[in-house]
C-alpha cells in the first residue's frame, strides 16, 4: 500500500518530471511477485475469517475445521506484509537516507492518515467487523523511526517484543480508557482489536524481511524454513501444555488461540506469516508465477480489495437481510465464494487494462500532493 519515487544521484528529491505510472509495471519480471502473492492470501484469507463459520479451532485430522486456518492468521499476514512494503518503499536492503528518507517519512506519514480515514467511514458503515485499517495506519506512524535500521537490528526488535509484550498486553488491555461507550469508541478508532503495542513485533518481522535481499533463493527458503520452524514449536507448546489454569493473566498470555494475544500466538502465527511470505516467493521464481498470475492481481491492491468487500458487504446485507451489523444472517447467505471469486476477476481485469488499483492509486496521489517530490 505505498510506493516510493525516485532521487536525483545526489541524494535529492527529483521534481522535474511529473509522475507517470506504467500499467504494466506490477506484471514485469523484475517485480517480486511473491510479495503479491502473499498479499492475496492475505487478503483472501480475511473475507474467509470474515465469512465463513467454523465450529472448531483449525486441526490438521479434521477438514471440516482447515477454514479456521485463516482465523487471526490472515490479518497477521497483512501486518507482516505491511512492514515488507514499507521497506520496500524505503530501499528494500539499502534503506535511503537524506533528502530521500525524510520524503518517503512524510509520504508514509500521510498515507497513514489517509488509511486511518478510511478505516473510520469503514467503521460506520456498520458492518461486524474489527476493522484493520486504523491499526494499520498507526503501525506506518510507529514504522517512521525505524526506516533507517538493519534487518539484523529490526529482527531484534521483533523478537524482543514477540517475547515480551503478550505478557503486557492483558495490563493495557485492563486500562480503564477502555470503559464505556467511549473507550469502545476510542478502541474502535485505535484499532485496539490488533493492538499496536503488540502488533508492532509482526511490523518488525516484516521489516526486517523486507531489509533482507527477498530476491535471493537463500533469503526465500530461510524464511519459509525458520518461519515454519516458529510455528510447529509454538503450536506444539500450545497442544502439549495448553493454558495453566493458576490464574486468567497466565492463561491469556500463554495460548496460541486466534486474536489472543498470547504468546504462542505471535510466534506461532507471525511465524506462520513469513513463511507464507518465503513459500510465496519461492514459487513465485517457477513458471507458476504466472499461472498464479490472477491471484498477484488481488495482491497488487489489497486496499482495493479490503475495501471493496466491506462497502459490498455493507450493501448487500442491506437489500437482502435488513441488517448490516447481523454477523450471522449475513454468513447464512454463505457470500465467501462469490465475494472472493469477484474479487479475483475485478482486480484481474482491472491490473491488466489500468495497474493499479483505484485506492491505491488515491492514497498515492494524496501522499504525491501533500508531499511533493520525487523520491
Amino acid at each position: 500500500m505505498a510506493a516510493a519515487s525516485a532521487v536525483t544521484p545526489g541524494g535529492r528529491p527529483d521534481s522535474r518530471r511529473p509522475h507517470r505510472e506504467d500499467p504494466r509495471a506490477w506484471n514485469r519480471a523484475g517485480r517480486l511477485h511473491g510479495v503479491d502473492l502473499a498479499r492475496a492470501l492475505a487478503v483472501l484469507g480475511m473475507f474467509a475469517a470474515h465469512m465463513l463459520t467454523t465450529e472448531e479451532e483449525f486441526s490438521w485430522g479434521d477438514p471440516a475445521t482447515w477454514a479456521d486456518v485463516a482465523n487471526g492468521r490472515s490479518s497477521i499476514l497483512f501486518a507482516v506484509l505491511a512492514g515488507v512494503s514499507i521497506a520496500l518503499v524505503s530501499g528494500g536492503p539499502s534503506p535511503v537516507a537524506g533528502a530521500a528518507l525524510a520524503l518517503v517519512r512524510r509520504r508514509l506519514a500521510v498515507r497513514a492518515g489517509v488509511l486511518w480515514l478510511i478505516g473510520l467511514a469503514l467503521i460506520i458503515t456498520g458492518v461486524p467487523l474489527l476493522i484493520i485499517l486504523p491499526a494499520y495506519a498507526l503501525l506506518f506512524l510507529l514504522a517512521l523511526p525505524l526506516l533507517r535500521l538493519r534487518a539484523g537490528v529490526l529482527w531484534i526488535i521483533a523478537g524482543g517484543l514477540a517475547l515480551v509484550m503478550p505478557w503486557v498486553q492483558p495490563a493495557l488491555d485492563a486500562l480503564p480508557v477502555w470503559a464505556g461507550v467511549a473507550g469502545e469508541t476510542l478502541g474502535l478508532a485505535l484499532g485496539w482489536g490488533y493492538p499496536f503495542p503488540l502488533w508492532t513485533a509482526f511490523l518488525g518481522a516484516g521489516l526486517a524481511a523486507g531489509r533482507s535481499d527477498l530476491r535471493a533463493a537463500r533469503t526465500q527458503v530461510v524464511l519459509t524454513a525458520g518461519g515454519a520452524a516458529a510455528a510447529v514449536i509454538a503450536y506444539t507448546a500450545d497442544a502439549v501444555s495448553r493454558a495453566p489454569e493458576d490464574g486468567e493473566y497466565l492463561s491469556h498470555a500463554w495460548t496460541a488461540a486466534a486474536h489472543s494475544g498470547g504468546i504462542l500466538e505471535v510466534v506461532g502465527s507471525g511465524g506462520f506469516a513469513l513463511a507464507v511470505l518465503g513459500l510465496c516467493l519461492l514459487v513465485c521464481r517457477t513458471p507458476l508465477t504466472w499461472v498464479l498470475l490472477p491471484l498477484r492481481a488481488v495482491g497488487t491492491m489489497p486496499l482495493t480489495a479490503y475495501v471493496g468487500q466491506v462497502f459490498a458487504w455493507a450493501v448487500l446485507a442491506a437489500a437482502t437481510i435488513g441488517d448490516v451489523g447481523d454477523l450471522g444472517g449475513f454468513r447464512a447467505l454463505e457470500p465467501f465464494w462469490p465475494f472472493a471469486l469477484t474479487t479475483i476477476a475485478a482486480c484481474t481485469a482491472w491490473a491488466l487494462l489500468l495497474g493499479r488499483g483505484p485506492m491505491e492509486r488515491f492514497v498515492a496521489a494524496a501522499a504525491r500532493l501533500a508531499v511533493p517530490g520525487r523520491a
